[in-house]
């Protein structure tokens, strides 16, 4: 069977921990995609596997805005009455899948029962908010971008169970979400979704 592989990522993310200052509405989303290699353990049904990708996920808030300037020692989350259409806050990282892995069909990896166990090692890339509103009549889009207030290395447990091509996947950051002293504590992203492997 081929040793590489693509997997690809869709899932629901929601932040674990958040304080009841964070106002968090709609579905959050995220998208991670990695190009990673198999190395099959001796003849076993079993293997561990490495890559690497991109992951960006984005949380949506109601009736609030996120205050990211580099005038503020802490990130700040607060109400606001403009009628925003969408608030988002994105953030993506460069990201280093680790998996230990089970085949039920070793002859056939597009086939039969999967499962995975791992971790993932992302180091942050970009960090912003961007908001649609209208003025006028006219559409406005503003967007704020900084990284002064995430932790720079991210650490996440994972875990994959499906048939085949398509598996259910998840993860949860082991690690806070914000700087120590840049923002509220505890705040641990996870994330729940579809994961689609093959080439």
């Amino acid at each position: 069977p081929s040793r590489d592989y693509v997997m690809i990522q869709f899932g629901y993310e929601g932040w674990d921990g958040a304080p009841d200052s964070i106002k968090t509405g709609g579905i959050g989303r995220a998208f991670n995609a990695y190009l990673c290699y198999d190395f099959p353990l001796a003849k076993s049904n079993f293997s561990f596997a490495a890559g690497a990708g991109i992951a960006v996920s984005n949380i949506y808030l109601k009736n609030q805005t996120v205050i990211i300037n580099d005038t503020n020692s802490q990130i700040q989350f607060v109400p606001e009455n403009i009628d925003y259409k969408k608030y988002k806050m994105s953030i993506a990282y460069l990201e280093a899948p680790f998996e230990l892995r089970f085949f039920g069909n070793k002859e056939n990896r597009n086939k039969g029962f999967k499962a995975s166990v791992g971790l993932k090692v992302g180091a942050l890339i970009s960090s912003h908010t961007k908001a649609k509103r209208t003025y006028n009549s006219k559409p406005i889009i503003e967007k704020v971008s900084t990284k002064r207030y995430i932790e720079t290395i991210r650490y996440s447990a994972t875990a994959r169970i499906g048939y085949g091509n398509f598996s259910l996947y998840g993860q949860y950051s082991i690690g806070n979400l914000f700087r120590v002293g840049s923002g509220p504590e505890n705040v641990r992203p996870y994330q729940i979704g579809l994961c689609i492997t093959g080439l």
